[in-house]
């Protein structure tokens, strides 16, 4: 969404993509932006889940999107030609197997620099609206896509998601079913309650949340109760932490709230941290999901976070708290490379 829908240029030296969109004003982020390829390897971030992501809505809907599915499917076409661009340049390699992950892992740990490694992507789906049938399902797991989100916003072809509630459909239930025929991994993030169980019941296959948080901690549909983050840990998934402030802390109010006068640093994320992992009775369900490549920047991210690269300052938090160094590790990288090693051995 970054590089094809805002148009940023995620090769280039973060000052230089801010350079160039400060007299933008079409995005909220413009002249904000987190990411860029140089900043994830200055934070030693050596693998991502990378996101393709098209909402179809009807007429009468009140958050935007795509008017046909077709045109949502043309928007992640778009997408994975970028990533595949990437590839050839080096800047990216895809992961889609076992093999393959730990290649890449191999590559990065005994790299003497990583300035010019290229970044490892997992790719993932966010709400499956693009999908006109479960053929374009078949299309994507050949290009590599290994990770979908039934659901994103409101109403979705497939299953509600956030903001919204409705029973899991015939149509959802199809796309698990065929996701299970390919052992693909189900994205619980952004599904509604009533999906979310419904499809905790159907699906047998792997099952992660790749950006949610605590409805303990900060009280929203967008979040997770206690009784659902005990079902994820039961099905040993992994959670990854986001870091989009409303859902950081509780009264964030969009157009008003502001990282200075909520007071909102990256410490903050502990407190969700530490709830799933005092949940789990260990950390080993907590992993780093970000969603810094989400339609925000500084303006709605922690305040002493300037880039991405300013994740790695969550180590430090973690040893104050008391967290050993094998916690620390398992929750900034490893839990989601062991859920790898499980899900597709």
């Amino acid at each position: 969404m970054n590089a094809v829908e805002w148009n940023r240029d995620l090769t280039q030296d973060l000052s230089a993509i801010r350079d160039r969109e400060k007299n933008l004003t079409d995005k909220p982020d413009r002249g904000l932006g987190v990411v860029s390829f140089p900043e994830m390897r200055k934070g030693n971030i050596g693998m991502c889940v990378a996101t393709q992501i098209a909402r179809f809505v009807k007429p009468d809907s009140k958050i935007p999107g795509w008017h046909s599915q077709a045109q949502a499917w043309a928007q992640t076409q778009a997408q994975i030609a970028w990533y595949k661009a990437m590839e050839e340049a080096g800047e990216m390699v895809q992961i889609t197997n076992l093999t393959s992950l730990h290649q890449h892992l191999t590559l990065w740990r005994n790299a003497e620099s990583t300035e010019n490694l290229p970044i490892g992507y997992i790719l993932s789906l966010e709400g499956a609206d693009s999908f006109i049938s479960l053929k374009n399902l078949e299309i994507a797991y050949n290009y590599g896509l290994r990770a979908i989100g039934p659901a994103h916003y409101g109403p979705g072809v497939y299953a509600y998601g956030t903001d919204s509630d409705q029973p899991l459909s015939q149509k959802g239930k199809d796309l698990l079913a065929e996701m299970d025929r390919y052992n693909m991994i189900l994205d619980a993030t952004h599904l509604c309650d009533s999906a979310f169980w419904d499809a905790m019941e159907i699906y047998q296959g792997p099952v992660w949340a790749s950006h949610n948080l605590a409805r303990k901690v900060t009280p929203h549909n967008r979040q997770y109760s206690d009784e659902m983050i005990l079902e994820l840990i039961g099905r040993k998934a992994v959670i990854g932490m986001a870091f989009d402030a409303w859902m950081m802390i509780p009264g964030w109010v969009r157009g008003k709230s502001t990282p200075q006068n909520t007071g909102l640093v990256i410490e903050h994320i502990a407190e969700h941290i530490d709830h799933i992992c005092q949940l789990a009775g260990n950390a080993s369900y907590v992993g780093i999901g970000s969603d810094l490549d989400g339609a925000f920047g500084k303006e709605q991210a922690p305040g002493d976070m300037d880039s991405i690269a300013d994740l790695q300052s969550i180590t430090g938090i973690l040893s104050r708290r008391g967290y050993s160094e094998q916690d620390i590790e398992q929750i900034m990288w490893k839990n989601w490379v062991d859920f790898l090693d499980r899900s597709w051995a």
